[in-house]
């Protein structure tokens, strides 16, 4: 049987951007934390989005600084060269989900699954999060992405959800015109969405119980999530249902 290749999106699904908030708040307090930590990850998104469509790039890295800069500025703060190297350190070691460790376990013990990091992130910027993670350096499983299961969209200088990120991806893993055989898991609407486009499965990681799936693109295009979860252990565990049946 083939093996089953599952693409995780890294931040936002693996790793909790929110666990910046008590490096912020170290130079803010909490509250001003809580909105510099959410306004910057809504502005890092947004940077990636807007750079794409204008051509241009730069690394995710250099957006992901910028994003601070933009969402302390509209408090009326400023980070001092000190505090923002002490925020994209932080960054590098951002905390995983509380139900990782049980997801990545599940994945190490199933040969079957094939599982690569698919981020807009660099190689090193991935691969340091991966490694100075305090959860994930904990996992049993978080060796199960070496330098071969990491796939970074850098090198086409574009973001997720081009639609050549996720083609590069299925050329990487050897499954060019059968994007029906890759699976992404990942919580952002969009990155679910543009799989869907590409001919991907997708699930969606839906952490928020109260909301469910109410993406107006996806409505529009008539593009959903193939399943809906509310964890990546969840996502696992159907994933290897699915192929079983």
């Amino acid at each position: 049987m083939a093996p089953t290749v599952i693409a995780f999106d890294l931040y936002g699904t693996i790793l909790s951007t929110d666990s910046i908030v008590k490096t912020l708040a170290g130079f803010f307090g909490d509250e001003q934390a809580k909105t510099i930590a959410t306004q910057a990850r809504r502005y890092q998104l947004e940077y990636t989005w807007r750079i794409s469509t204008m051509g241009r790039y730069r690394s995710f890295s250099e957006l992901t600084r910028w994003s601070f800069r933009h969402a302390a500025a509209e408090l009326g703060e400023k980070l001092s060269p000190e505090q923002e190297e002490a925020v994209m350190s932080a960054y590098d070691g951002l905390d995983a989900f509380p139900e990782v460790e049980a997801a990545l376990n599940l994945v190490a013990k199933t040969p079957s699954i094939e599982a690569y990091v698919f981020s807009n992130g660099t190689e090193s910027m991935i691969a340091s999060s991966l490694s100075t993670s305090p959860s994930l350096a904990k996992s049993s499983g978080s060796n199960i992405f070496p330098a071969s299961r990491i796939v970074s969209v850098d090198p086409l200088k574009v973001f997720k959800p081009d639609r050549r990120t996720y083609d590069h991806f299925a050329k990487v893993v050897n499954l060019e015109s059968q994007n029906e055989k890759i699976w992404l898991v990942s919580s952002n609407p969009f990155d679910v969405v543009g799989a869907r486009a590409a001919g991907w499965r997708s699930v969606w990681v839906n952490r928020n119980a109260q909301v469910g799936w109410v993406d107006g693109l996806s409505g529009a295009v008539g593009l959903e999530p193939t399943m809906i979860v509310k964890g990546v252990d969840e996502a696992v565990e159907r994933i290897i249902k699915n192929n079983r049946e």
